[in-house]
């Protein structure tokens, strides 16, 4: 199973866009001026240099929510998934995606609101070549009311593995990278933040150096995470939602001790293993809220 992308809903789509493309530094697979037939309409899709057809699709609305976060699997895997979240009385529902590369499967409505699709017989295209250019999501972070809950949640329904706990977060992953996803103690339900994989720690700090051109300062970083082990740099998007460069997530091999919240302690005045960068405590929280889930279908 691997992790391919985000959908958001937002007014001012295309302004989105314009920063993805042009500041953050991704390409644009399709957009409502090709009147594309194997896409949405009113959708921007925004790819990076991997083979998923898109990373994020910023679809017109007057109003900020995410739609869904898709992963790719095999049709076992969703038909296990689904076995697993009817038996918890969870919401799902069949998928024929209209997003581009298509494919079909579910999304399930966690217990706390969280829209995850799945999806089988998507297309992917040909890789790019551009060291600067994201390869792929390398996680969707969610806020939770209760982060052990969700934590055990995924693990039961959607056979994900806890990796990691800390004072901030329950880390999950789906395949051997470390976390695919992870649930923050926000004490509410939303979108916390969207990281994508730089090919290496230069392109981060490439990345970090074109965000200043542009007069965007980052709200966290350069660092490295303890959990993970990934160097990072969150910026908060003018479009509202927070994103992050990262690359060297740590592989894990399948027998990987989970740690606790005492095993990922720092020193004092320290929150990650450089202490090199101040952190946007407020901005970021306020930012972290910005994007809630919603269904925009009717449980069966």
């Amino acid at each position: 199973m691997r992790l391919r992308s985000i959908e958001l809903v937002l007014p001012k789509a295309a302004d989105a866009a314009d920063f993805l493309v042009n500041v953050w530094h991704t390409k644009l697979a399709a957009s409502p001026a090709d009147a594309r037939t194997d896409a949405k309409a009113n959708t921007h899709y925004i790819r990076g240099s991997g083979s998923f057809p898109y990373l994020v699709a910023l679809e017109e609305g007057e109003e900020s929510f995410v739609r869904s976060v898709t992963f790719v699997c095999e049709q076992a895997d969703i038909d296990r998934i689904e076995q697993n979240a009817r038996a918890k009385a969870l919401n799902v529902t069949p998928e024929t995606s209209a997003d581009l590369g298509g494919g079909h499967g579910i999304i399930v409505e966690m217990p706390e609101g969280e829209l995850f699709r799945f999806l089988t017989g998507s297309e992917e295209v040909a890789p790019i070549d551009d060291p600067d250019l994201p390869v792929k999501l390398t996680h969707v972070v969610c806020n939770a009311v209760d982060a052990e809950q969700s934590g055990l949640a995924v693990e039961e329904i959607l056979n994900f593995t806890v990796s990691d706990r800390t004072k901030g977060m329950v880390f999950v992953r789906c395949n051997a990278s470390h976390h695919s996803t992870a649930f923050a103690r926000a004490g509410f339900n939303s979108l916390n933040h969207i990281a994508f994989e730089m090919a290496d720690m230069d392109a981060v700090m490439r990345g970090v150096g074109r965000l200043r051109d542009y007069e965007y300062a980052p709200a966290w970083g350069p660092g490295r995470h303890g959990p993970g082990d990934n160097v990072f740099a969150y910026f908060i998007a003018p479009f509202g939602a927070v994103v992050e460069f990262s690359t060297a997530v740590e592989i894990v091999p399948d027998d990987y001790q989970a740690g606790a919240p005492e095993d990922w302690t720092w020193p004092e005045n320290r929150i990650d293993q450089w202490g090199m960068s101040d952190k946007d405590f407020a901005g970021l929280k306020d930012a972290e809220a910005n994007f809630k889930f919603k269904r925009t279908w009717q449980p069966a």
